[in-house]
C-alpha cells in the first residue's frame, strides 16, 4: 500500500504525526509512507523511521492554478491508494479526488464531500489524538502511542563531544531553549518569555544547586536573546546543534528542560527527558500528552506568558 499524507504547520505539527505513522507503519508493515509538508518542517523527518520519502508544498502560499497542477501531478506520478490531509483546506480534498486517489480520509468540514470519509475534528484534545482519529478511516481502532523518535547514531556521537567540550559537570545541565521564531511572532504568537524572568529563575538554579550547569539552546534566530540571557550572567554556556537530531540528543542528555510552546518541547517529551513548559496562548492540555508525569505545563491565566511567576516555575522546579 502506497499512503500519502499532506501535513501543513512548522517541525511540531510533524512530530505530533509520528504517532499516526507509527500505528500505520503497524498496522501495515510494507506500506510505503510518504509526506507532504512545508519546506520549513522538512527537517523534522530525520528523527522519523516511518516515512519513505518527504516533498515539499508551501501550504500557506499564495498559491495559483499552476502550483495546484504541478502537485497534482507529483501526486498522481506516485499512484497512492490512501491519503491523509492533515488540513480544513478544501483545495486539498479536492486535490485528492482529481487523483482519484481510493481512499481520501480528512476531517468533516469544507470540502469533505471530496473526501471518502470525513473524520470528526476533535481540536481540543492532545494534537496528536487528533491526528490519530484520521486512522478511523482505515478501521484502525488501536490506541494512540506515545510519541516516539529514532535519533541518528551520529548525532548522538555528537551530542557526547559537545557535552565534554563544554566541560558539563558529572551533575548534569539544565538546557533552557528561550521561545518563538520569527514566524511565529509575525503570526502573533506570545510564547517569549522576558529575559528578566528567565534570570530570576537562573539565579535561584544557581543559589541551590551550584554545580548543575546551565545551557541555552541556540537556533537560527536566537542570536539577540542568547546576548540578553548572557548580559551579566556570562556562566551561561550555549549549545548550537546544527539539525534536529543533535537538539533532540542534546536535549535527551539534560535533567531538565525549560521551554515555551514549541518543536524543542515535542522533542524533550519524545526523548522522556524532565521537562517544565509554558504557555501563553496556547493550551497545554493540546500539546502535552495527557497523563504525561515527566513533562509539566504551567498555563498563563491571562494568554501572556510574561504573567507566567518565575516562583510558579520554580516551585514546579524544586516540587518534592
Amino acid at each position: 500500500m502506497r499512503i500519502l499524507a499532506l501535513v501543513p504547520g512548522g517541525i511540531g505539527e510533524q512530530l505530533l504525526l509520528f504517532p499516526t505513522l507509527a500505528s500505520l507503519k503497524a498496522q501495515y508493515p510494507n506500506a510505503v509512507i510518504d509526506v507532504i509538508v512545508e519546506p520549513r518542517a522538512k527537517a523534522a523527518y530525520r528523527v522519523c523511521s516511518h516515512v519513505n520519502e518527504v516533498l515539499v508544498f508551501d501550504f500557506k502560499d499564495r498559491n495559483g492554478l499552476a502550483d495546484y497542477l504541478n502537485l497534482l501531478g507529483i501526486i498522481r506520478d506516485r499512484e497512492y491508494e490512501a491519503a491523509l490531509n492533515l488540513s480544513r483546506q478544501w483545495q486539498l480534498n479536492l486535490l485528492l479526488w482529481l487523483n482519484g486517489i481510493p481512499l481520501r480520509l480528512g476531517y468533516q468540514g469544507e470540502g469533505a464531500w471530496f473526501l471518502s470519509r470525513a473524520i470528526r475534528l476533535q481540536p481540543n484534545q492532545y494534537a496528536a489524538l487528533t491526528y490519530h482519529d484520521l486512522l478511523q478511516g482505515f478501521d484502525i481502532q488501536a490506541p494512540c502511542p506515545p510519541l516516539k523518535i529514532t535519533v541518528p547514531k551520529e548525532d548522538i556521537q555528537w551530542a557526547e563531544a559537545e557535552q565534554k567540550r563544554l566541560g558539563l559537570s558529572e551533575s548534569g545541565y539544565i538546557l533552557i531553549h528561550g521561545g518563538a521564531s520569527r514566524l511565529a511572532r509575525l503570526m502573533g504568537a506570545d510564547n517569549l518569555y522576558p529575559v528578566p524572568q528567565w534570570h530570576t529563575v537562573i539565579d535561584d538554579i544557581q543559589r541551590k544547586q551550584p554545580n548543575l550547569s546551565l545551557l541555552l539552546l541556540q537556533g537560527s534566530e536566537d542570536e539577540d536573546w542568547i546576548a540578553s540571557m548572557r548580559q551579566n550572567h556570562t556562566h551561561l554556556q550555549v549549545t548550537q546543534p546544527s539539525d534536529i537530531g543533535k537538539l533532540a540528543a542534546m536535549i535527551a542528555g539534560a535533567n531538565l528542560m525549560l521551554c515555551p510552546d514549541s518543536a524543542p518541547l515535542h522533542l524533550s517529551v519524545a526523548v522522556g527527558t524532565y521537562t517544565i513548559a509554558l504557555f501563553g496562548p496556547t493550551q497545554a492540555a493540546q500539546l502535552i500528552p495527557p497523563d504525561q508525569g515527566r513533562c509539566l505545563g504551567l498555563q498563563s491565566k491571562t494568554n501572556r506568558i510574561a504573567d507566567i511567576l518565575p516562583a510558579d516555575i520554580l516551585s514546579k522546579i524544586w516540587r518534592g
